[in-house]
């Protein structure tokens, strides 16, 4: 059973384990990548059917994809620093980005 996503596209949060802030860019209502890909990197066995997120970690040119349960909102609204921010938002308003609208 799937739930509703607690985040959306252009919040910005923190992993609550690996202490790193980063903007949300992507949201799948349950695991999106595969068996194999979650063997090796999800460590901590998050369930599959709640929503996991693509993520721009803020001062990086990494993303990440993270299981709901690993995450917050941030209270540091600051902008985040990554060189796809532009790809994928058109603002910011001083809390979170504004989606890009992709044609």
């Amino acid at each position: 059973m799937t739930s509703d996503p607690r985040f959306y596209p252009g919040q910005i949060v923190e992993h609550l384990r690996f202490a790193y802030r980063g903007v949300i860019y992507l949201c799948d209502n349950e695991f999106g990548l595969t068996d194999d890909w979650y063997r090796q990197m999800a460590i901590s066995r998050p369930p599959k059917n709640k929503p996991w997120y693509g993520v721009l970690v803020d001062q990086s040119h990494s993303t990440t994809y993270v299981a709901e349960r690993n995450l917050m909102l941030s209270g540091d609204k600051s902008q985040i620093e990554h060189p796809d921010i532009g790809y994928y938002f058109e603002t910011f308003d001083g809390r979170e980005y504004a989606v890009r609208v992709l044609n």
